[in-house]
């Protein structure tokens, strides 16, 4: 079956949303999405988008935190563009219905670590879900927009695809399993737009959902895109320590506005004994903070606590925090939270330049999917959603007005199936992610060594070999796409790692723990 829109998003987070209504006015779009319409990183934001709003702040103040943040590896010119257009983004999700917090008639304005002012702007601590909620509504509305969820991208389309076999390496679609109807089909458009989120899900502990396994990544990469940065992984220092619930985010904000971290046996303030900036420091120096006290000592977790804050303070800025807590049996106003270090954020990814424009002609990328330059070595807090407005925008804009320059779409070849059979063996695929999900939290995680990155390299190049001929002798499922993609970006994190012979921000390995003179990206190319 053959779907044609002029434009098709794959991913319905806050980029590939903003995308497509930067698009719809003028163009048909299509907008994929892997599971639910709703079910993205982007929902699940707690803390807020960052911009210039404050009288005393400045550009400048906020394009110099994301540089330190970023240990200097950032693209000064994506830094620069993208910290300037951060206002204008937030007037047009005001204009949207975001119910962004106010006081006196103002923006409330939180702070959150690595920065010098207060610029986040928040909706309590849920975000991201209401920026979604308007982006999705908008779209929604919007006649030219087609939302169409349970659709897992497998491959993008090329011109290795067409009936006329061509090697221009321009994209011209995808293809995806549906769930509902169970099969193969082929989307196609004359322009593409990838804002597939990260790839957390390589990971044993993260707070990414359960889709983010790399798709984009490696969907670019094996249609010829150059990967950067991929060592660069972020790791949230607070995700909530409990048995029965997992990958509960208790965002930064909570350190902005006065929260403290704990050591649980003794109650000594750790984080000043680490930097000056204390809790503020960035988050990969207080994840490195926790983790060291958590190996120093044995133990399972820290304490973070915010109950020397007033009852009503603290439930007016944390209410969903506060309920989800108080289920748990923990009283936030009262006592200290149970946190640990979870992956968090993809740093690197596909290559893109200011307009989105991937290497491939026809393909464009935008959110935690690219390597843009904003981040560089570790990500300023709350410049992510801002990125995905940003580029979501830049890259629509690049498409409505190239449009009749992008490749003709060809005849594309219908998915083939007629040489694999159902697998009779589906235990592999999950032995498979639990492996490499524990390998790379081991060996690849907040602290490295050159041996446990090369014992990472000789398990991941085995377990490539073992994916590699389960998909080709069986039918694809949504758990084995994933797979293969996950087999594809941890690899990629592998290989970048191993090439860094510094620390950098969210790389710190023990065998090369000095900073090189000049920051380089670590770029791989297919």
């Amino acid at each position: 079956m053959k779907t044609t829109a002029d434009v098709l998003i794959v991913g319905s987070g806050a980029a590939g949303l903003t995308a497509a209504l930067n698009l719809a006015e003028t163009h048909k779009v299509s907008v994929i999405a892997k599971g639910a319409l709703g079910d993205s990183a982007s929902a699940r934001a707690q803390g807020g988008i960052a911009a210039v709003l404050e009288e005393g702040d400045s550009f400048e103040a906020h394009v110099n935190d994301t540089m330190i943040a970023g240990a200097g590896l950032n693209d000064i010119r994506v830094v620069e563009h993208v910290v300037e257009a951060a206002p204008s983004a937030i007037r047009h999700l005001i204009d949207l219905g975001v119910p962004f917090a106010s006081e006196n008639g103002a923006l409330h304005l939180t702070r959150e670590g690595g920065h010098s002012h207060r610029r986040i702007v928040h909706v309590a601590d849920a975000t991201g879900y209401a920026v979604s909620q308007a982006l999705e509504s908008a779209a929604a509305r919007h006649p030219n927009i087609t939302l169409v969820p349970d659709m897992v991208a497998i491959d993008l389309v090329t011109g290795r695809h067409s009936r006329h076999f061509s090697t221009s390496g321009a994209v011209h679609g995808l293809y995806a399993y549906n769930r509902k109807k169970k099969r193969v089909e082929t989307l196609t458009g004359r322009a593409t737009i990838l804002a597939t989120g990260g790839a957390g899900r390589a990971y044993l502990y993260s707070t990414a959902p359960r889709g983010a396994t790399g798709d984009g990544i490696a969907m670019a990469w094996r249609a010829g895109c150059r990967i950067s940065n991929m060592e660069f992984m972020q790791f949230h220092p607070t995700c909530l320590y409990n048995l029965e619930v997992k990958n509960f985010l208790i965002t930064e904000a909570v350190r902005g506005e006065g929260g403290i971290l704990k050591h649980p046996q003794t109650g000594h303030r750790f984080m000043p004994d680490y930097d000056p900036r204390g809790e503020l420091a960035p988050r990969d120096i207080v994840a490195r903070a926790i983790d060291h006290e958590i190996k120093r000592d044995g133990l399972d977790f820290v304490f973070l606590d915010i109950s020397h804050r007033e009852p009503d303070f603290v439930k007016a800025h944390f209410p969903n925090i506060y309920e989800k807590l108080l289920e748990l049996g923990i009283d936030i106003t009262r006592e200290p939270i149970p946190v640990v270090p979870a992956q968090h954020y993809t740093c690197g990814g596909v290559v893109v330049d200011l307009d989105g424009r991937t290497d491939a002609p026809g393909l464009y990328a935008a959110g935690e999917v690219t390597q843009s330059g904003l981040h560089g070595a570790n990500r300023l807090a709350s410049n992510s959603l801002l990125e995905c407005l940003v580029f979501g925008e830049a890259a629509a804009k690049h498409i409505a007005a190239n449009f009749h320059d992008l490749p003709d779409v060809p005849e594309i070849r219908a998915w083939d199936e007629s040489r694999v059979t159902d697998s009779d063996e589906e235990v592999v695929i999950a032995q498979t992610w639990g492996e490499i999900r524990r390998f790379m939290w081991n060996y690849v995680g907040i602290v490295r060594t050159t041996k446990r990155l090369e014992r990472a390299k000789h398990r991941i190049d085995m377990l490539r070999q073992e994916v590699t001929d389960y998909y080709g002798h069986f039918r694809v499922t949504p758990d084995l796409i994933e797979l293969r993609n996950l087999v594809e970006v941890a690899d990629l994190i592998i290989r970048s790692a191993l090439s860094r012979h510094e620390s950098r921000g969210l790389h710190y390995t023990l065998d090369y723990p000095g900073l090189l003179r000049e920051a380089k990206d670590t770029v791989l190319v297919p």
